[in-house]
């Protein structure tokens, strides 16, 4: 399994030039074919109509993003080309939580962008992100709002707890453990596969993992203290020098309302690398 056609998610902020960065660095490494998707926030048309006086403001913002999204697309072919990348540009029609997975399920990875409270741009649409990651049956790869990330997949950190999204997740990411300098499994307390005699948190996922060829470790946590396990493992990340985090994504829908697993909302809301991510 490689990793041969690659969606990143793109839009008019700061951070969109860094994600096509790390979007067409894996697509050279791969020799998969990039398509960048173009995605922003789309107001209710009803909207104009209620807040009077916003018509103007919303033409004249529509103009200055129209003309990055130009510039954007410019560079992103500009980039593909000098990279020797295969790549499409797409413009996405109609509302981003539904366009932007819809294309992305017919991809072997995505590449998204964590929403930058900083940053009015960045918001594409009500928990973009968490819908990639739920709704969409392929790994996300996100990446923070803050930051430079000249690797992203040199030394991974693995999120085990045993569980069927871990699982998914490990999997979803071994093209790139294959490729990693270093592999660790981190257990938070003992994982739920583990049988009651198992000595080592993980090893059986570990030894798993090695058989592909991945140089790989095996660490644990201690959970005692309460300190919430996404920040364990972030903390844990920093004193391994990881770039790059795999971990399952654990939530579902309640009506309206996505309500994701403690983990996956610590890291989504206060990720310091990127995190490869499966449901």
């Amino acid at each position: 399994m490689s990793y041969k056609s690659i969606v990143v998610h793109l839009d008019s902020s700061e951070r969109a030039h860094p994600r096509l960065e790390l979007a067409l660095r894996l697509a050279k490494r791969f020799g998969a074919h990039l398509t960048g998707m173009y995605a922003v926030f789309a107001p209710e048309p009803r909207s104009f109509q209620v807040m009077a006086g916003t018509a103007e403001y919303f033409k004249e913002h529509d103009t200055s993003r129209r003309e990055r999204r130009a510039a954007l697309e410019r560079l992103f072919h500009a980039e593909a080309a000098r990279a020797g990348v295969s790549g499409e540009w797409e413009e996405a029609q109609g509302y981003a939580n539904v366009a932007v997975p819809r294309r992305a399920r017919c991809a072997d990875l995505i590449v998204a962008g964590q929403d930058d409270p900083n940053d009015p741009e960045s918001y594409v649409g009500d928990h973009f992100p968490e819908t990639l990651v739920m709704s969409t049956g392929r790994p996300v790869l996100l990446m923070p709002y803050a930051g430079f990330f000249a690797s992203a997949g040199e030394r991974v950190l693995i999120a085990w707890d045993g569980s069927r999204e871990a699982t998914r997740a490990v999997h979803d990411a071994m093209p790139i453990l294959k490729a990693a300098k270093q592999a660790t499994v981190v257990t938070v307390g003992a994982a739920q596969g583990d049988a009651a005699d198992v000595l080592i948190p993980g090893a059986d996922i570990a030894a798993s993992i090695a058989r592909h060829g991945v140089k790989v470790e095996v660490s644990s946590i201690d959970s005692a203290g309460g300190v919430p396990a996404g920040d364990l493992l972030l903390s844990r990340a920093a004193d391994l020098g990881a770039d790059l985090l795999v971990m399952g994504g654990y939530g579902h829908s309640r009506w309206q309302e996505l309500v994701l697993g403690g983990a996956t909302r610590t890291v989504l809301n206060s990720m310091t690398i990127p995190v490869l991510m499966s449901h």
